[in-house]
């Protein structure tokens, strides 16, 4: 783990590259002995090509604005988000989270640091992701969303609106952290394709080698 603070600027640019997250004012990399399954994977914006499913939900949510913000916690991205963490992670620590420990998560962070919000045309808020801007493209850091529109499928087009904005920003890259294949809670990480995992310290093209689940 690297605290973020005491380094010099492009730290953070750096260590993403070689496979790091970060939360809150800390970057960290898992490194359980004897095990590997937290895979690093990052979708090359040029180079993506939606399924049909995506380009769906592409068309479904043409009537959402995204806005980019400050990354400054606010008390409707709360109420959203503790909402999201009922529905989806209820039995989970964040759940128990306070405003002041969801203020700290969005703030204390790097000085790419950006909220994006979506907005239905009612001026509603749909979605949040949390994202570092980095040299090479954009980071995910955490998204939260309105669960009660299924239809919307938000988790998923939040991201197409990520790979989309890197792309027409010349941006080459957007990381969306660790894949694990054993996790149903990461399976959406492999829909994005074609994807780079990081193997052995390098990153390579995400193939059924991998584990990648068909479908």
């Amino acid at each position: 783990m690297v605290a973020l603070e005491a380094t010099p600027p492009g730290t953070f640019d750096r260590l993403s590259r070689t496979g790091f997250r970060r939360s809150h004012a800390f970057a960290y990399r898992p490194a359980c002995p004897g095990c590997s399954a937290c895979v690093p994977i990052r979708v090359p914006t040029a180079s993506f090509d939606p399924a049909r499913s995506q380009r769906r939900i592409i068309r479904r949510n043409a009537d959402l604005v995204c806005e980019e913000r400050p990354a400054v916690a606010s008390r409707q991205q709360f109420e959203l988000f503790k909402t999201y963490v009922t529905d989806r992670h209820g039995d989970g620590d964040m759940a128990q989270m306070t405003f002041g420990d969801f203020r700290a998560m969005i703030e204390d962070a790097v000085d790419g640091t950006r909220i994006f919000e979506h907005r239905d045309a009612a001026g509603r808020l749909a979605a949040v992701v949390l994202a570092d801007r980095l040299v090479d493209g954009l980071s995910a850091v955490y998204s939260f969303f309105d669960a009660s529109q299924p239809r919307r499928s938000l988790g998923t087009h939040v991201v197409l609106d990520m790979i989309r904005r890197a792309e027409a920003e010349g941006l080459p890259h957007v990381y969306l952290g660790y894949w694990i294949a054993d996790s149903p809670k990461m399976a959406y990480k492999n829909r994005f394709r074609p994807a780079e995992v990081m193997i052995a310290g390098s990153w390579q093209p995400f193939t059924f080698a991998y584990g990648e689940a068909e479908g």
